[in-house]
This record gives C-alpha cells, sequence and structure tokens, in this order.
C-alpha cells in the first residue's frame, strides 16, 4: 500500500522524441517518480524519448525511485555541461524578448543552411557524436538490463524504412543513438551491419510493444511534438519544420487510429473470444507551452530553456494526476475518435491490446 489505503496502478509510459523538449519529459518523469501512487511496468521511447528512458531504467534498477530521479538529473546534468560550449544560442534580440528559438542566431542560420547542402558524411568523415561519450559515460546498460523496468527503444531502417524495436536485454550505446540518429545530421547507425536512423520517422513512440508484452492496460502518452498547429507556414524554413513535425506524427496517429478501429469492432461484438482487450489511453502534455516553441529551439540546450521546460514538464505531470489519475485502470482520458473527427486536438479514447503472444523484437 501506498498514502496509507492507495495501492499502487501500474502503467506504461510513451516516451516522444524531440532534442532538447525532451527536458520537457524529463520533468514529467521527475514529478511521476516522486508519486508512489504510480507504477511503472515499462517504458518505449524514440530519440530523446529513448535517452530518458534508459536514464530512468538505469537508476530504477533497484526499484530506487530517488535512486531514478538522480539518474535523471545526472544524465541532463551532463547534456548542460557538454553543451556550455556550443556556439548554439539564442541572439541577443531573442534573449532580450524572452523567447527560445534559435531562428536568428548566426551560429544556427550557418549551421542549418550547411546541413541542408551537405551530407554529414562529408562534414564529420570521423563520426565524431559528444552525445554517444555522454551516454556510455553517465548510462550503465547492466543496470539497464536488470532494471525493474521495461524498456524498448525503437530506430528506423534504412534500408526498409520499418520500424525495429530493441528490449532492454540487448541495449547499448549504439542502440540509443540509433533510436537518435537525425540523417541530416549523423551518419547512419550500423548494428549488426545494418544501418539505422531516428526511430521518430516510424515510430514515436512505438507503441506496439506495450500491447504485447506487457500487463497493464494503460498507456500514458508524454507527447512533446504538437499535433496541431494553426495557419500554414511561408517560410521555407518554416515550411521544411512543418513537414518534419507532420512526419515525426504520422506513425504515432497511424498507431492511435488502428487502436481506435479495434475498439470499434470490440463495441460492435466482432472480436469476442479473439483474446483482443482494451488498450486505455491518457496523455501528458503542455500544448500551449511546446506549440509556441518553433524547430530551432530543439537545438537549444542552454539551462534556463532546459529549466524551464523541465518545470512545465513537473506542472503538467502534476496536473495529470490531480484531474486524470483516478481513472487509470477504468478509462481512457484522452479522445482519439474526436481527434480523427476533426472536433478537437486532444488525444482519448477506450482502446485494446492484441493478443498476448511471444514479443516481436524485431521489424
Amino acid at each position: 500500500m501506498a498514502n496509507g489505503s492507495v495501492t499502487p496502478k501500474l502503467m506504461n509510459l510513451a516516451l516522444q522524441g524531440g532534442g532538447a523538449h525532451g527536458a520537457f519529459s524529463w520533468g514529467v518523469l521527475d514529478r511521476l517518480l516522486e508519486d508512489p501512487r504510480v507504477e511503472i511496468e515499462a517504458i518505449t521511447g524514440a530519440s530523446a524519448g529513448a535517452m530518458n528512458a534508459v536514464a530512468l531504467a538505469a537508476g530504477y534498477a533497484d526499484g530506487d525511485r530517488d535512486e531514478a530521479r538522480a539518474a535523471l538529473k545526472c544524465f541532463w546534468n551532463g547534456v548542460l555541461e557538454e553543451a556550455r560550449s556550443s556556439p548554439l544560442r539564442r541572439s541577443p534580440i531573442e534573449t532580450l524578448l524572452g523567447g527560445w528559438n534559435l531562428d536568428a542566431s548566426p551560429a544556427y542560420v550557418m549551421f542549418d543552411l550547411v546541413t541542408r547542402l551537405a551530407s554529414p558524411y562529408d562534414l564529420n568523415p570521423f563520426n565524431l557524436n559528444p552525445l554517444r561519450d555522454l551516454v556510455v559515460q553517465l548510462v550503465d546498460f547492466d543496470r539497464v538490463r536488470k532494471s525493474k523496468v521495461k524498456v524498448f527503444i525503437s530506430a528506423t531502417n534504412v534500408e526498409t524504412g520499418r520500424a525495429h524495436v530493441w528490449d532492454k536485454k540487448e541495449l547499448t550505446a549504439d542502440h540509443v543513438m540509433a533510436s537518435a540518429c537525425l540523417p541530416w545530421l549523423f551518419q547512419a547507425v550500423e548494428i549488426e551491419g545494418v544501418p539505422y536512423w531516428d526511430g521518430g520517422f516510424t515510430g514515436n513512440p512505438a507503441l506496439w510493444p506495450l500491447f504485447e508484452t506487457c500487463q497493464s492496460d494503460d498507456v500514458v502518452l508524454v507527447q512533446i511534438n504538437p499535433i496541431k498547429r494553426p495557419g500554414a507556414p511561408t517560410t521555407a524554413r518554416d515550411i521544411i519544420n512543418r513537414v518534419n513535425e507532420i512526419t515525426f506524427n504520422a506513425s504515432l496517429l497511424h498507431d492511435l487510429r488502428a487502436m481506435d478501429f479495434v475498439t470499434r469492432l470490440i463495441e460492435a461484438g466482432r472480436l469476442e473470444g479473439t483474446g483482443y482487450r482494451r488498450m486505455l489511453v491518457h496523455a501528458i502534455a503542455d500544448e500551449k507551452t511546446l506549440s509556441a516553441l518553433g524547430a530551432s529551439s530543439k537545438f537549444n540546450v542552454e539551462p534556463e530553456f532546459i529549466d524551464m521546460l523541465f518545470g512545465h514538464g513537473r506542472e503538467a505531470a502534476e496536473n495529470w494526476l490531480r484531474t486524470s489519475f483516478r481513472h487509470v485502470g477504468t478509462k481512457s482520458t484522452v479522445n482519439i475518435r474526436k481527434l480523427f473527427q476533426g472536433e478537437d486536438d486532444s488525444l482519448d479514447g477506450s482502446q485494446l491490446k492484441p493478443p498476448r503472444g511471444k514479443p516481436k523484437a524485431a521489424e
């Protein structure tokens, strides 16, 4: 028992990728780990979500919530320390106006232009990646593999264009870097001779491992990529950024639509005796804060920005615990059906789970 007479509720977390915006997810995780009513069974993540997942799992190897929080904090402090000398910072005008985007930063403008004109195989022939060194230094993958929490990391097979998911038993720093490999910034990460790019292209994050291998029927999506942005972008950079955002959301929307379709079949009584079960979907998000941020802010690793995102993540988790936690285990708190009907831009609905079977660790 926790909190006197409250039994912890088992749930799964789905962590999206989004560069520095992953600090929002860090804030969410920090607040959830504080609450003894929350019991995390599994985490699925891509890109920055994958990094948060392995950092938490390593700290939570012995079921110690405080150690898991400390591991996440250590990882993000490492990111800040590594980025201390980065030239990618806001322009004085942006700083004066209180914005967080890098669009007016001369270093970012040059960086953005060069990466659109030249391949990472030309710009970085030795394939140097300080972030990989950071992951190797700060994440104990032996502890990840022994962790109380199940972990699923997704990447995109460059040759087939399909998602590939690894569970914690086989995870290394290379798998995490494959999940976070943006092709215009880094060379493809090869694992057993197969090249991989960012997992966000085909699963941001991949949900199906939670359906097939987990006991809990509740999936909590930590959403850092807004699905809806009012109006059409007009500048070349904004158009490309919105195309990328749509691409990274497409796989998630596809999974949600499929889940709602199965729900409709169950409601119609057409799947009786098949072993399918409802999945209950929840979302922790802050559309107002995150939709106001441009794509360039995903490269902003200034301490003030990371602290702001962390704080908003904690606030979003606190709000979810106050308003939606009581429904865990009983009903969904996002409306998937309305999302696809265009009635609003939230996520919700009663979902289900395919029959349990042998986990699919590959495509």
